[in-house]
């Protein structure tokens, strides 16, 4: 880590120096491949009237190229298959809400761009039989099996439930968040866990459906993935990252999609700051 900082530190020294500090293949191409799957709103979204890709992410990944002086080519490809994807060469990098986790970490490298957190929320004809978050306990809770959050709630509920005499949390994994929406709708499922970065979005979608419970029960990064191999890149985004957020042009792109509250106050590259 502390060749890699070193390594930054000299990328950082210019705004030039981070259109040189680019990989070749990236500079000869002028573009970068970006694995991303538009299915998670207000991260990364299709609009229904236009099918234009939306959303945080795309703004910041378009900001961030730019800063590099490349073109993005956006590569639509399933939640599972984007790390083979990245370590195969199909695409460059993956920018498309994934937690910075330290199991991640072993083969991937992260910049990371903002703070989330795993939150419970219910139906709102519901919202009266959940006034803490133990009241989950016993009941059946559906969230997307692409994420980290099945493991995340099993863990919550371990600590929480079960070492206190009550009931398991019954873990559902669904096919993505809209499923596990579509199933609370239903009556399938008693509460759902989505990162908290999204509910706000989803509340002011579909008012009067959804009601959010508490806090968020964990606390992690979200971060820009790179092979641990392509340092040069990593150091580059890093880089323009740091441009982005000392123009203001960081806080404005979260600040149109009203996620002011996730900013990060200053670059993290694995869950640590960098001076």
């Amino acid at each position: 880590m502390k060749t890699a900082l070193i390594s930054l530190a000299v990328i950082l020294a210019s705004t030039a120096a981070q259109a040189e500090g680019l990989p070749e293949r990236i500079k000869t191409a002028g573009k970068v491949i970006v694995a991303n799957q538009p299915n998670y709103p207000p991260m990364e979204y299709k609009d229904p009237a236009t099918n234009t890709l939306m959303g945080v992410d795309i703004d910041l990944g378009l900001a961030l190229a730019k800063q590099l002086g490349v073109s993005v080519e956006w590569a639509d490809i399933g939640f599972e298959q984007m790390v083979s994807s990245l370590q195969t060469g199909r695409v460059d990098l993956i920018h498309s809400g994934m937690s910075d986790l330290p199991k991640r970490r072993d083969t991937l490298d992260f910049v990371d761009y903002m703070k989330s957190g795993a939150q419970f929320y219910t139906s709102v004809s519901r919202k009266d039989e959940f006034k803490t978050l133990t009241d989950f306990c016993g009941k059946t809770v559906g969230m997307s099996r692409r994420t980290s959050f099945p493991e995340e709630t099993a863990k919550w509920s371990a600590a929480n439930c079960e070492a206190k005499g009550l009931a398991a949390i019954k873990v559902v994994g669904t096919e993505g968040s809209a499923d596990a929406r579509a199933q609370l709708k239903q009556g399938r499922l008693d509460g759902a866990v989505q990162g908290s970065e999204t509910l706000p979005y989803l509340l002011n979608l579909e008012k009067d459906t959804y009601a959010v419970v508490g806090e968020p029960f964990t606390a992690v990064f979200q971060g820009i993935a790179f092979p641990k191999k392509d340092t040069e890149l990593r150091d580059a985004y890093a880089a323009a990252f740091k441009a982005l957020m000392a123009s203001g042009e960081y806080k404005s792109i979260f600040a149109k999609h009203g996620l002011e509250g996730t900013l990060l106050d200053g670059l993290y590259i694995n869950g640590e700051a960098v001076k």
